[in-house]
């Protein structure tokens, strides 16, 4: 890696791509091959698709973006994005470029701990059977040690087994036996389903009754991750807007989410905002993390914001964010997919728990440009002059006439399909009258 390598990279949104991909070539922080496949000049074959889901015909892309300026538990970090929404790595990237002025963000991640549930139905004398099954912890919790298991000999492997009791009409009182395992730098859904498989006859046998599902569980809740900033006043300040009238708007926006589900739903939607794109690039399950994510948000009975904005004693914006986050950097996609591969080169994590870190740290920031947009001047403002640029080329510009016409439909204020068309019209008029092909 370059010596003078920083993620922040001034300027750097004014370059053409071409002149991107050389700006980071120079950095040395991928092999050309690597390089090539991040930016999809030879990344995912057919060939190579087929073999990952089913009846393949071909391959989709997205929009890979790089988010500048993070400075992460004091590392220089650029972001990859996969996202097909204008604003979004503008957004995140201007609010690293803020957060530095604190430090950056600092980030910490729980050891990876997931869950897998085994339902026990028919079972007669269910609390009696929950007492039976924990005196037998220690004799299943060996009985699922693997000395073959790849994931054991890393240190993974049963963590601690718990009983709960549940109740539904349907079924009347049932058990559920959670299975705690930690998946090292899996995300851990085959670890965890195997386990349970196994387990289920032993349980079956010691509670008497029978096993239905058989599963991992999305609330990884003993796997979580935590981002915080703090940001002095004066770094918020921009255009009329006093720092300390951002900051209390931002605690503003937030006290509106904490307290009602509808603007919390949008809310905690703006935070996958920032996290979705990496989970993308890097091939995880981004849908796992999501329904872990709003079920968390909602494990207090009312469904509520995953983040907190707060203003300390010295007068300092103090934003936190705490989620579950179950990824990995080993098997599925995070292996099969090239250009998952070269995104996590790119971040430079050596471990699952890392990742969640740079995860969480750039929910933060989204969240952050959010609510900073919706306290002052609105969230229209910079996410429609970048909309713009996609109503113009849906109607069919190409090269420079997607910047005439985007800029002139927000002097207009009319950023409208229609408008574009007409405007493509003319542009293209004029150019033929000019002699221009």
């Amino acid at each position: 890696m370059s010596e003078s390598f920083t993620s922040r990279l001034p300027g750097f949104h004014r370059l053409s791509w071409q002149e991107r991909r050389a700006r980071l070539t120079s950095f040395g922080l991928l092999s050309p091959q690597e390089f090539a496949a991040l930016v999809g000049d030879a990344g995912l074959t057919v060939d190579q698709a087929d073999t990952m889901i089913e009846n393949v015909i071909g391959t989709f892309a997205l929009p890979l973006g790089i988010a500048t300026n993070f400075v992460i538990n004091g590392r220089e970090v650029l972001i990859p994005m996969a996202v097909e929404e204008p604003s979004i790595v503008a957004a995140a990237s201007h609010m690293a470029k803020i957060a530095r002025a604190g430090g950056g963000f600092r980030a910490h991640a729980d050891p990876p701990i997931m869950i897998g549930q085994i339902q026990l139905v028919d079972v007669p004398d269910p609390y009696a059977a929950r007492v039976r099954i924990l005196e037998h912890k220690a004799q299943l919790l060996a009985y699922l040690r693997d000395p073959d298991s790849a994931l054991q000999r890393a240190g993974g492997g049963p963590r601690d087994l718990e009983v709960r009791l549940r109740h539904h009409p349907a079924l009347g009182t049932f058990l559920v036996v959670h299975v705690l395992y930690d998946v090292r730098d899996a995300m851990g859904a085959n670890a965890i389903n195997t386990a349970c498989e196994r387990l289920a006859p032993k349980l079956e046998a010691i509670a008497g009754g029978r096993a239905v599902l058989r599963i991992l569980s999305n609330l990884a809740d003993r796997r979580l991750a935590r981002a915080w900033v703090r940001i002095p006043p004066e770094a918020l300040a921009f255009r009329d807007f006093s720092g300390e009238a951002v900051r209390d708007g931002i605690v503003a926006a937030w006290a509106f989410a904490a307290a009602d589900p509808y603007r919390a739903a949008t809310h905690n939607k703006g935070i996958m905002n920032g996290i979705d794109p990496v989970l993308i690039a890097t091939g995880n399950d981004w849908r796992a993390v999501e329904a872990g994510a709003h079920a968390y948000a909602a494990r207090s009975g009312q469904y509520t914001s995953l983040s907190t904005w707060e203003v300390d004693a010295q007068g300092h914006l103090v934003g936190t964010l705490e989620m579950p986050m179950a990824v990995g950097i080993v098997g599925g996609a995070t292996r099969a997919h090239p250009a998952a591969r070269a995104a996590l080169r790119l971040l430079g994590v050596q471990s699952a728990q890392e990742l969640a870190e740079i995860l969480v740290a750039v929910g933060l920031a989204q969240n952050m440009a959010a609510l900073r947009a919706l306290a002052t001047e609105g969230i229209q403002r910079g996410h429609m002059r970048l909309h713009a640029r996609q109503i113009a080329m849906a109607a069919g510009a190409t090269g420079s006439l997607v910047t005439r016409i985007a800029q002139r439909m927000i002097e207009e204020g009319q950023i409208r399909l229609q408008r574009a068309q007409e405007l493509l019209r003319e542009f293209q008029t004029d150019e033929e009258g000019f002699g221009v092909e």
